[in-house]
């Protein structure tokens, strides 16, 4: 068994874990941009011919310290590259560096190249050549934090070339990114029941082809002559022969039995004649029909009831005129609306501001990325605009207990909510001991209505189904009361998970809603994980720190989502830095700062441990956020308990404070007690938790404490020097 990464545009991993789990790849771990697995070098093979969202299988085959270029040369030096390369054979090496020493790829590759290619020659044995193009082996650097891992690119050249394209549009949409648009909308099913596949705006063909060579069961790397493990000394051509040979075998089944209901049309003459050429090229040209008209023109083709309308339309970067565009996708919309009811509809928007402009309201809505270009793609139901809804069975007793306290809750603080500007907010927190759980509500800036509903534990005495049936009964509810459809309420429960969650297996849609808050917009996610992106109950301590952040440096140590970031950002901040021990969370803080304007090197993402930034950062602050999680337990970082270390914490951050800074430090431990002792003989102590319970949270206001905490006289110094690390002030 070996262990492989496949590299995916970033919103693609949770659908290629799928994919590669299907391809028979095991200990399948999705990650930023990529998945890893392990497998045989027949799950690599399989990966590279029938993956359609991977853009490149890498084979790691080292990985080491690699703080300088010397210790880059030396590590490759080690690796015996007679095992993966002929002497007469070419090469070419990718380089990539992120958070290291060294920052400057093209140099990394350089260097790389030169330790192969002088290992061969000091065993005088003739160098090998370098191809960029089609190599015979291509390597692959990553260096991250200083380590290097160096791996054999198996695919050689981007997966998402399938070998059938002769030509492209001016704004061409990858083959992985095309299929990806496909299984999010459910193109498969579709076709199952009958449904064709239509695209107003086809470009060059890219959806049309990769849906039909999905449904026809036609490997999406069978038409490629390419592959980089064709020239590896370890190549299995026998294993890789038999391979083809059962590609081949499928394909020649499933193409026979495709129907003929994939429909496409461009207003330029010149996409339609190239839509057409590529469409032949991959074998599929005679179940298209293919036709030149402007795309607000298209109507659904004769004999199809339901289908699949799927397109990418401009977004005003490199096509189309921005100012023009909320028309157009206004008008696209309406005419969904109008002509295609019964069918689904999926649409690659620009941005969410396009996708609002459609006036359709999406089922599903998720974040996908086209090159660099952040997008959004928009699932549609088109139902009839008459439709109604079955009855539903009488709500019980209890139910409507829960539904008149509800209703109560929303009109005692639905006036202060539009007075105060409020999107997200708790309208119910076990109010009622039998319904055991909090309900959240979050509009999203499209104006769409969404519920996110967590259980508490119920009563001892109350049996399982009972409790279940409870929970089914808050959703029914909740849902009837803010008029919000299934679909887009998320329900957490209690039940144990793997490595002991008490909230078991959540979903993995990498669905983002758009939220904002005191005039700042966040990315949400209701249903991936436990928490959503955004904590509720510390939406004051966020404008407090917005208020104390004009003109001081501005550190977050365990900032999950950078919403405290933003916050400091449009308050004023000098500068904000931005710490956390996950890459996830910190891609998700890019994207809310990005969000709001704030980008650039005054905005600094750090993926570290708390403890271990504070020892190695030489800066002082002039404001600290500070609040961690109850506990912590992960493999990159010593164990972390909130009781336990926060005295050593702040005292550390207090390190690193202007003698006029503010450290503002929260925590939701219920029965956590501050150790005054160990920190007031350096610090102030201000309790500031009462003023930071927001009103919809009234009810459980031992939800976190809060305390502002101040360096005592003339302690510390102003912005610059700063003194050594001193764990003796902690009070064991």
């Amino acid at each position: 068994m070996n262990n492989f990464f496949a590299t995916c545009p970033k919103g693609l991993e949770y659908l290629l874990r799928d994919e590669l789990i299907a391809l028979g790849g095991s200990d399948v771990h999705e990650a930023l941009a990529g998945v890893r697995f392990s497998g045989t070098l027949e799950t690599a093979y399989r990966a590279c011919l029938w993956s359609r969202l991977a853009s490149r299988i890498l084979l790691p085959i080292a990985e080491f310290e690699a703080a300088s270029d010397d210790a880059l040369y030396a590590g490759v030096q080690a690796i015996d590259w007679s095992q993966h390369l002929a002497q007469h054979a070419t090469l070419a090496v990718d380089a990539n560096t992120a958070q290291s020493k060294m920052a400057h790829s093209q140099f990394l590759a350089q260097r790389v190249k030169d330790a192969v290619v002088d290992q061969f020659r000091q065993r005088g044995q003739e160098r090998p050549g370098v191809d960029t193009e089609e190599p015979d082996v291509r390597i692959n650097l990553r260096l991250r934090r200083d380590r290097a891992t160096v791996s054999i690119d198996l695919a050689g050249a981007p997966l998402h070339r399938r070998g059938w394209r002769e030509q492209q549009g001016d704004a061409p949409l990858k083959e992985n990114l095309a299929a990806a648009m496909l299984l999010r909308a459910g193109w498969p099913a579709v076709y199952a029941e009958g449904g064709g596949l239509l695209d107003p705006m086809c470009g060059s063909g890219t959806l049309l082809i990769e849906g039909a060579l999905m449904v026809a069961d036609v490997a999406p790397g069978l038409r490629r002559t390419y592959y980089g493990f064709l020239g590896w000394q370890q190549h299995d051509i026998a294993l890789w022969r038999q391979l083809l040979d059962e590609a081949r075998q499928r394909a020649d089944a499933g193409l026979p039995a495709l129907r003929s209901c994939f429909f496409g049309s461009d207003a330029d003459p010149r996409m339609v004649q190239t839509a057409k050429r590529n469409a032949q090229e991959a074998g599929v040209a005679g179940f298209f029909t293919l036709d030149r008209h402007d795309a607000l023109h298209v109507t659904p083709p004769p004999g199809f009831a339901n289908g699949l309308v799927i397109t990418n339309p401009p977004y005003g970067e490199r096509l189309g005129d921005r100012e023009t565009l909320p028309k157009f996708y206004r008008t696209l919309g309406e005419l969904l609306r109008d002509r295609f009811t019964g069918w689904r509809a999926a649409i690659l928007a620009g941005d969410a501001e396009l996708g609002r402009a459609t006036t359709l309201r999406p089922e599903k809505k998720y974040t996908l990325y086209n090159g660099a270009l952040e997008t959004v793609l928009l699932i549609f139901e088109l139902r009839a605009r008459d439709e109604t809804p079955r009855e539903k069975p009488p709500l019980s007793a209890g139910a409507q207990m829960l539904k008149n306290r509800l209703d109560k809750n929303v009109r005692h603080l639905r006036k202060r909510l539009e007075r105060e500007g409020i999107h997200a907010w708790r309208a119910y927190d076990q109010d009622l001991p039998e319904y055991a759980a909090a309900i959240d509500v979050y509009t999203d800036t499209a104006g769409a209505t969404h519920l996110h509903i967590q259980e508490y534990r119920a009563p001892a005495d109350i049996p399982e189904d009972v409790a279940r049936t409870r929970m089914r009964e808050i959703a029914r509810v909740a849902g009837e009361t803010f008029e919000v459809p299934r679909t887009r309420i998320a329900v957490k429960t209690r039940e144990r998970g793997k490595g002991g969650s008490k909230y078991g297996q959540f979903d993995q849609r990498g669905e983002f809603i758009e939220v904002e808050e005191g005039g700042l917009q966040f990315l949400v996610n209701l249903y991936d994980y436990l928490d959503t992106g955004l904590f509720l109950d510390h939406r004051l301590v966020r404008a407090k720190l917005r208020e104390l952040a004009n003109g001081r440096r501005f550190l977050n140590l365990f900032a999950y989502t950078a919403t405290a970031s933003v916050y400091a950002a449009a308050g004023g901040a000098r500068d904000t830095t931005t710490v956390d021990l996950s890459g996830t969370y910190l891609e998700w803080a890019s994207r809310n700062l990005a969000l709001n304007g704030f980008t650039g090197a005054h905005h600094r993402l750090v993926q570290s441990d708390a403890f271990d930034f504070l020892r190695h950062a030489r800066e002082r602050y002039g404001l600290i956020y500070v609040d961690p999680p109850t506990f912590s337990n992960s493999k990159r970082a010593d164990d972390f308990d909130v009781q336990r270390d926060h005295a050593k914490l702040l005292l550390a951050c207090a390190d690193h404070l202007n003698s006029d800074g503010v450290i503002l430090f929260s925590n939701n431990f219920r029965r956590f007690t501050l150790d005054r002792e160990a920190l007031e003989e350096r610090l102030t102590i201000e309790n500031w938790g009462a003023a930071s319970i927001p009103f919809d949270f009234a009810r459980r206001a031992n939800i976190h404490d809060c305390w502002l905490l101040r360096l005592k006289g003339a302690a510390g110094a102003a912005e610059g020097g700063l003194n050594p690390w001193d764990n003796a002030r902690v009070k064991k």
